[in-house]
């Protein structure tokens, strides 16, 4: 299956991918109904001018993502400027959470909107590969920060210990399974594997990538420094949402709990870690002695800015793109 058709597809399946996700977000409402109450109670004595700090630094989120991106296209020779490539950082997010395009979530999106600037594929596949070996590699090294935290606070234990190897098997394994298939080249897979078009659709453009930038450690070394940026400031949001609740919490605090839940929400099966990733931060502040009501309400603002407010900037973005896409394939 050709590129096109996948873009196709996805063109023509996005409105129920997106009432799937509307069906989810309700029946995750009325199972926490108690939770929105406290959230809602605590929201009413919020400081507002703390809610615009969160905002300020969710923004600087999408933009350590794009400059990773960045620095990567740069040593291919074609730069792009940070204010094209945020956009691009904002509708990822989106289609990795959200719209999963024949399977392959907010990469093939990637790369289509870089070339779509003018990058080669090659260059565009390289630009993926790169910020994905980076981010994996930082995240599992801050996975291991928030291992010491817990250790250091007295508060490991065999499994807590046993869950982070568990996520750093799956961080390894996620970016070596695309340099393996790098590596192999166009050779065919087996005959099981080619039932799935999103892995054909993988083995043809990952094959494309320059093996040079993949093998510069210099290189993924600059791009995980932008993406450990991202864990730093959704550390430092959570602990700004306390703060707007009157509940102020210390930073090592927000950063276990910020990394609690996203290893949660990256290892469980719940479509935008629904229930899960909420559930996971006020279990792990409870254990580091926050009140569960003020780690309810802060977590559950946290997602406001994380996630319900750059999903519609998102769904607009991703949108935009399938329908010129659309438009270009049939003109």
């Amino acid at each position: 299956m050709s590129v096109a058709k996948l873009w196709r597809g996805a063109l023509r399946h996005i409105g129920w991918v997106l009432g799937l996700a509307v069906i989810a977000i309700v029946v995750g409402a009325v199972l926490r109904i108690g939770d929105l109450h406290a959230f809602a109670t605590m929201l009413e004595n919020a400081r507002p001018g703390w809610l615009l700090v969160a905002l300020g630094l969710q923004a600087t989120t999408y933009a350590s993502v794009a400059a990773g991106w960045k620095i990567v296209l740069r040593q291919t020779n074609t730069p792009q400027p940070l204010r094209r490539l945020y956009p691009i950082a904002v509708g990822k997010l989106f289609a990795d959470q959200v719209l999963p395009v024949a399977g392959m979530g907010g990469n093939m999106f990637l790369v289509d909107r870089l070339t779509a600037l003018g990058v080669k594929r090659g260059n565009a596949v390289a630009t993926l590969l790169v910020a994905m070996i980076g981010f994996y590699a930082v995240y599992g090294l801050c996975a291991l920060a928030m291992l010491a935290v817990l250790w250091i606070k007295g508060l490991a234990s065999i499994w807590i210990a046993g869950f982070v190897l568990v996520f750093l098997a799956v961080a390894t394994a996620i970016p070596g399974l695309a340099l393996w298939i790098r590596r192999r080249g166009r050779r065919p897979v087996s005959s099981t594997l080619a039932r799935f078009a999103s892995i054909r659709a993988l083995v043809g453009i990952v094959a494309e990538a320059p093996k040079r930038l993949l093998v510069d450690r210099r290189l993924i070394l600059r791009v995980a420094g932008v993406n450990g940026l991202v864990f730093l400031a959704d550390a430092a949001s959570l602990m700004v949402c306390f703060l707007a609740l009157g509940q102020p919490v210390r930073f090592p605090v927000a950063f276990v709990a910020v990394m609690t839940a996203s290893m949660i929400a990256t290892l469980g099966p719940i479509p935008l870690g629904l229930g899960t990733f909420e559930a996971g931060a006020t279990e792990m502040l409870a254990l580091m002695g926050v009140p569960v009501e003020a780690a309810l309400a802060a977590m559950l603002l946290l997602r406001v800015f994380t996630l319900w407010l750059p999903l519609v900037p998102g769904f607009a973005l991703i949108r935009r793109a399938l329908r010129t896409k659309a438009a270009g394939l049939t003109a």
